[in-house]
């Protein structure tokens, strides 16, 4: 089979887990206990998972696999999901664009230096400077995307939006802590199924200890609770959160052999970033709205330029 025909495939997942960050600040915003939203959005994942290992429970590890098993590996879900949470409770006040170009660079750069330094069992590869060139790019990109937030832009009818009382980019050391996490998530995940084998076994342990972390959290910290309002205006949708940014985890299970690391990757972050800037510019899902001006456009811009430079080197 032609590996370009799974292309469409890739280029949804990117566009949904995109998507998937925007619909968890509408769950959040509506169950308004952060800790209970993001349980809600996890435990579907985590039914999806179990069922697909209970319909293909082939083949099993064996005790030698387990042995050599990182104690880490379990803990990749929980990374991850770092960047989940920061999405549900960070994406509705800086805007899709800035908080998802954060991550997908910081997500980059912890990439690119895992492979450069050998960590985490990873094969050490040294110093390359095209895809540092095309990581500087993005970075740059950034910036032009980050220059206009949902707290400081211009609103659907021209006034200055008046923000919520929070500087937005005093988020962006959290955000960007959280896509570093989310590239190491992605290793311990992969070390994580060499051990499992059953890669539909791997995904339950990588993501039960996310759903039991969120609940127990939630059971310590049971307030603000929802009122019936707030429930009543949950959308059938929003719950699906979690499993539409999952969606790429199956691309990567399914595809990722296929077709390549660097044409999967380059394909799923450049629709992840287009599709962030598109739901800023027309408020899909209940986003703020923030046109994307030349600033933004040129960010993306630059920030394909660079993940072209990291793909293809």
């Amino acid at each position: 089979m032609n590996a370009a025909l799974l292309y469409p495939f890739i280029i949804v997942a990117g566009a949904l887990q995109a998507l998937g960050n925007s619909m968890n600040a509408q769950l959040r915003g509506h169950l308004v206990n952060p800790f209970l939203a993001a349980a809600v959005s996890f435990l579907p994942i985590v039914f999806v998972f179990a069922t697909l290992f209970l319909v293909m429970p082939t083949p099993l590890p064996s005790l030698d696999t387990l042995a050599g098993m990182p104690w880490y590996a379990p803990l990749g879900g929980v990374a991850g999901a770092v960047a989940v949470f920061g999405g549900l409770a960070f994406v509705d006040k800086v805007g899709a664009g800035p908080f998802n170009g954060l991550t997908l660079t910081a997500n980059i750069l912890t990439s690119l230096a895992m492979d450069s330094l050998g960590l985490f069992g990873l094969p050490g590869g040294g110093f390359k400077p095209m895809p540092w060139l095309g990581g500087l790019l993005m970075a740059v990109g950034v910036t032009f995307i980050a220059r206009v937030t949902p707290g400081t832009g211009a609103g659907q009818d021209g006034t200055q939006e008046t923000g919520h009382g929070l500087n937005p980019r005093l988020l962006y050391p959290f955000i960007v802590v959280a896509g570093a996490l989310q590239a190491i998530g992605v290793v311990w995940n992969a070390q994580l199924r060499g051990a499992l084998i059953n890669p539909w076994l791997a995904a339950l342990v990588s993501f039960l200890p996310v759903v039991f972390v969120f609940v127990l959290v939630f059971l310590l910290r049971p307030k603000p609770l929802p009122q019936r309002a707030d429930i009543e205006g949950v959308r059938w949708w929003m719950p699906l959160a979690g499993l539409t940014g999952a969606v790429a985890v199956f691309a990567g299970l399914l595809f990722v052999d296929k077709v390549g690391a660097g044409a999967f990757n380059g394909l799923l972050i450049t629709a992840n970033l287009l599709t962030s800037v598109a739901l800023d510019h027309f408020g899909w899902v209940g986003m703020k709205r923030v046109r994307a001006g030349a600033s933004r456009l040129g960010g993306a811009a630059l920030m394909v330029a660079g993940i072209v430079l990291i793909s293809l080197f």
